[in-house]
């Protein structure tokens, strides 16, 4: 319900103004809201729609005119679903950047298919797979959540601490779930871990007792789950729980999502899951942005929300420094306003970082995620946060160490 709050809020917002502004900048949103991660997709376009209205509410892009968000469905699983969503964003909808994909397959399919070729920059929210820093992109790709390499690091290394030091592993059988469990593995194996066995699985099946019984022959009773909470990683935590074969349940960033605690249930999850997420680090933008969105009635706790609203208020930031709404100049201008040195930008502060871009004064935004410093490949480093489940609820339990 609040986020169709928000968006009639924004929608309205848009409409009172446009009869000033008599434009508008339209930047796009590629989001799987069917399919494997559809309770993930709400909370993250929720805070990139908070951040379209900030914009709009304090003076628009360049001359006052509107940001309008045209969305598409790439249904996460689907890369022709993510191609032909991006492909109507680019050629239909003429959008200036896009904000997105979510998954990593939908995000190269969209930048392959469609963004690269059309010159249009990307920023993923939450595309965390490796494979992402090695796209021919032409400066055109970025995200503003760390990669798995880092994520699958700070896993294994969290396990190790705790004295978890064997382990079975079943993966989701795509890009974000190969490459976590490439990094999680080397990681774990290189430090004195054991990886009983490491079994891939495909996506959105009824049944994962067969693979179950492979890992469960092993007698470990510690199993990694690395999958989507809303598809395969529900059903393969339940079947394990009833298989009574495993007593520890463990995942990352696609497991913490209402969908696992939803159709699972606490009495398996409690004090029985722990997971890594990236996190938004203790940071003046991080506390700015928990109270805008508190404000909004919007979560500022789900997964990826902090990265969706950095992405949709980098984005407008550069196109109002880049001084048009053409695509050409995006991507130097992204660098330019998230990098230091500059006057600090928080979110929220459209009317203040409009102001300075006018004077030709530098910005540097500091974000709801922390710092965008890009790096050469359109990666930031980012922090990971340790998650558990008590009393129904996902809970952070403090910042991981590299």
């Amino acid at each position: 319900m609040k986020k169709h709050v928000l968006a009639m809020a924004v929608a309205a917002s848009t409409v009172a103004l446009s009869g000033m502004a008599q434009a508008e900048v339209k930047i796009g949103f590629l989001g799987g809201f069917t399919g494997p991660i559809e309770t993930l997709t709400p909370p993250v376009y929720d805070a990139a729609q908070l951040a379209v209205q900030h914009v709009n509410e304090q003076g628009g892009l360049l001359d006052g005119q509107m940001i309008e968000m045209p969305t598409g469905d790439t249904t996460c699983s689907d890369a022709s679903a993510a191609s032909n969503a991006a492909d109507r964003l680019v050629n239909s909808e003429h959008v200036t950047a896009i904000i997105g994909a979510l998954c990593t397959g939908a995000t190269i399919a969209a930048a392959n298919n469609a963004a690269i070729p059309g010159g249009v920059v990307m920023v993923s929210p939450a595309s965390t797979a490796p494979a992402v820093s090695d796209l021919a992109d032409n400066d055109l790709v970025f995200r503003t959540v760390p990669s798995d390499a880092f994520q699958g690091e700070a896993l294994a290394r969290m396990l190790l601490a705790k004295g978890i030091d064997e382990v079975v592993v079943t993966y989701v059988n795509n890009d974000y779930g190969r490459g976590l469990a490439d990094a999680f593995v080397a990681t774990y194996e290189a430090e004195g871990g054991t990886v009983a066995e490491n079994l891939a699985h495909e996506d959105n099946r009824a049944d994962y007792r067969s693979e179950l019984g492979t890992l469960s022959a092993t007698g470990v009773p510690d199993l990694v789950v690395l999958a989507y909470g809303d598809t395969s990683g529900q059903t393969v935590v339940r079947q394990a729980y009833e298989s009574g074969m495993f007593t520890q349940y463990i995942g990352a960033d696609g497991m913490v999502i209402s969908g696992l605690l939803d159709n699972v249930g606490e009495e398996v999850l409690n004090d029985s899951f722990i997971a890594t997420r990236p996190g938004n680090p203790d940071t003046p933008g991080t506390e700015r942005f928990v109270e805008l969105a508190e404000a909004a009635g919007i979560s500022h706790e789900a997964v990826f929300a902090g990265q969706g609203y950095d992405a949709a208020f980098l984005l407008a930031l550069a196109i109002e420094q880049n001084g048009s709404a053409e695509r050409e100049g995006v991507a130097p201008a992204l660098r330019s306003v998230s990098s230091a040195p500059g006057e600090v930008i928080l979110p929220g502060e459209w009317e203040k970082a409009k102001e300075l871009i006018a004077a030709g004064t530098e910005i540097n935004y500091e974000g709801a995620s922390g710092s965008h410093e890009f790096d050469e490949k359109g990666d930031v480093p980012g922090v990971v946060e340790e998650m558990a489940v008590e009393d129904g609820k996902f809970v952070s339990k403090g910042f991981l160490d590299k």
